[in-house]
């Protein structure tokens, strides 16, 4: 798309950090990551007991919740939607995508405004 993914607006720039990406995913993240999440803790299909903590205190998913997460995570981005700027379907692991092509488009002067993803 022709942008710098070092370079952000809500993220700090640093070195090796990609902050565009960081800085998209932030819009991203309630549809695509949190609904996921809700969704197989309300399904439970992920549950506390497969979570471990370690020596540092950090807390970690077992193999199996690893693999529910990404088996779920493939399946979601098939599923496609109606995209609320374009109007066409997509699949939803296209989305990041689509929105840097509207964010390039944007600062090439194609749109006057840069349209958020927002779902209801």
């Amino acid at each position: 798309m022709g942008l710098d993914p070092q370079v952000g607006f809500l993220h700090r720039d640093r070195p090796g950090r990609p902050g565009l990406a960081l800085d998209l995913m932030e819009e991203l993240r309630p549809y695509m990551v949190d609904r996921l999440a809700l969704a197989l803790v309300n399904r439970r299909q992920v549950a506390a007991e497969q979570f471990e903590k370690n020596e540092s205190g950090g807390i970690k998913m077992n193999k199996e919740a690893r693999q529910t997460v990404i088996a779920a995570w493939q399946s979601r981005k098939q599923e496609e939607i109606i995209h609320p700027f374009l109007g066409e379907k997509v699949e939803i692991g296209l989305i990041p995508y689509i929105q840097g092509l509207l964010l390039a488009r944007y600062f090439r002067g194609e749109l006057e405004e840069y349209p958020p993803f927002l779902w209801k």
